[in-house]
């Protein structure tokens, strides 16, 4: 930082010392020439060019200023500080067109009358020069301003750039979020289930105490990951619909777990599986899993129907369950995920595809979705 202040105020007292040498040594080389306009001693004009030169210290903050008290000089002196400030005027003026080049008009107008006025053999070389100086200037300030424009771009291109990379860690977190949800809660409901089971079948005080105590337990452990899931959504994102495995899980597996807990459940499928995306068959199992975590939660006693058709350009999944026979278990409808459906249906909608629940007439309950058989390309990632 203290080189990069200290090379400006370098350059200017270069240009300055070179002014004032190059304009005091004309006027000292042919002392009876600045007779013929207004008679001074030839100390006078010198100090004349040594004051022009002394402006170009101004060039930077107050580049107008500067050129219009040399273009002043240059009408009794032809200032050759003159040649060195127009780039200045150009280059670090207020960036107004109009006023940069009425000042160069000017200053180029006050030397070719200084000029003429002393006989100067060639007096439009440096008028010449005064001009180039501002077009390089306005080259300069140009090529500064795209610098510039291009280091910002580049600045917000690399903010943007850790946005998305957080905007993707935060979609891997709501993934992962959703998996735990629908994967270890079923799992868990599975197992309260089953201790339930136990429990109400066994004669042994022991077991039954052991499944009473594996039932609470689960219960808990379905209360915390509740808690788990709502930290890992609360930081945003939508799940990822394009990193999915390439194979889902068999709904005859699924349905079969919950036969095993005595859900009596009929599976119905119609059409051709293997003409869906694999993402596609990833959400039509996580549609068919918490509906029937539901089923197992919210309807015990209650008969489940799972239906899916498999067509050419949808997929619908229709799970219904009948009315249920005894209240559910408060503790285990609870606990849970806290957002099943509602991530379900979110997680649907990402796909192109709709979804509906709602109680029916016969006292059940009814989830029923429609998805394409392919996933969208605006969907991918």
């Amino acid at each position: 930082m203290a080189r990069c202040r200290v090379l400006p105020v370098a350059v200017d007292m270069f240009l300055v010392v070179v002014a004032a040498v190059v304009g005091a040594g004309l006027e000292l080389a042919d002392p009876d020439v600045g007779t013929k306009l207004i008679p001074a001693p030839t100390q006078a004009y010198v100090a004349a060019q040594v004051l022009a030169a002394a402006m170009l210290l101004l060039r930077r903050r107050h580049p107008y200023t500067a050129a219009s008290i040399i273009a002043v000089i240059s009408l009794f002196a032809p200032a050759w500080a003159a040649v060195l400030v127009s780039y200045a005027v150009t280059a670090h003026g207020d960036g107004r067109r109009r006023r940069q080049w009425a000042v160069i008009a000017l200053l180029t107008v006050a030397f070719l009358v200084g000029a003429r006025a002393w006989d100067i053999d060639d007096p439009f070389t440096a008028p010449i020069v005064i001009v180039f100086g501002a077009v390089l200037g306005l080259y300069v300030r140009a090529r500064r301003g795209l610098l510039a424009e291009l280091t910002d771009r580049a600045e917000r291109a690399e903010r943007e750039r850790l946005l998305l990379a957080e905007q993707a860690r935060a979609d891997e977190r709501i993934r992962l979020a959703g998996e735990m949800h629908d994967v270890v809660t079923h799992r868990i409901n599975l197992m309260v289930l089953q201790a339930g089971a136990l429990r109400v079948s066994t004669t042994d005080p022991t077991a039954r105490a052991a499944a009473e105590e594996l039932r609470v337990t689960g219960c808990q452990a379905l209360a915390e990951l509740r808690d788990l899931v709502g930290v890992l959504r609360s930081e945003g994102g939508t799940p990822d619909a394009g990193e999915e495995p390439n194979e889902g899980p068999a709904l005859a597996e699924l349905v079969d777990q919950s036969r095993t807990v005595g859900l009596p459940v009929g599976l119905a499928e119609e059409g051709d599986p293997g003409a869906v995306a694999p993402t596609v068959r990833r959400t039509l199992f996580r549609v068919v899993q918490e509906s029937l975590t539901n089923v197992h939660k919210h309807a015990p006693g209650a008969a489940a129907t799972v239906t899916v058709n498999f067509g050419r350009q949808h997929v619908r999944v229709r799970v219904h369950n009948s009315r249920p026979n005894r209240p559910p278990d408060a503790d285990l409808s609870a606990a849970g995920g806290g957002s099943g459906l509602a991530g379900l249906r979110h997680r649907v909608e990402v796909l192109g595809g709709t979804m509906t629940v709602g109680a029916t007439e016969d006292g059940g309950f009814t989830v029923d979705a429609d998805l394409p058989t392919n996933v969208p390309t605006a969907v991918r990632r």
